[in-house]
């Protein structure tokens, strides 16, 4: 899939773990898990700011795409 999740490294550099975060955002650890290992087939921009906000980050912080 061309399209990078980056959560991980953000996650990293935060010093958060995927737990905390998913508490803080208001979703379940699966749901995160799902969507932090890039096998989701969308990501709402609620949750998506949620993270950013969370994270203090930008979204490109968090999705990249590359081409095959």
């Amino acid at each position: 899939m061309p399209i990078i999740i980056n959560l991980d490294v953000m996650l990293a550099k935060r010093k958060m773990r995927s737990k905390e975060l998913a508490e803080k955002i208001g979703i379940t650890t699966a749901n995160f898990s799902i969507l932090k290992s890039g096998k989701a087939k969308a990501i709402r921009f609620s949750t998506l700011e949620a993270i950013c906000k969370e994270l203090d980050c930008q979204p490109a912080d968090i999705l990249e795409y590359l081409e095959d």
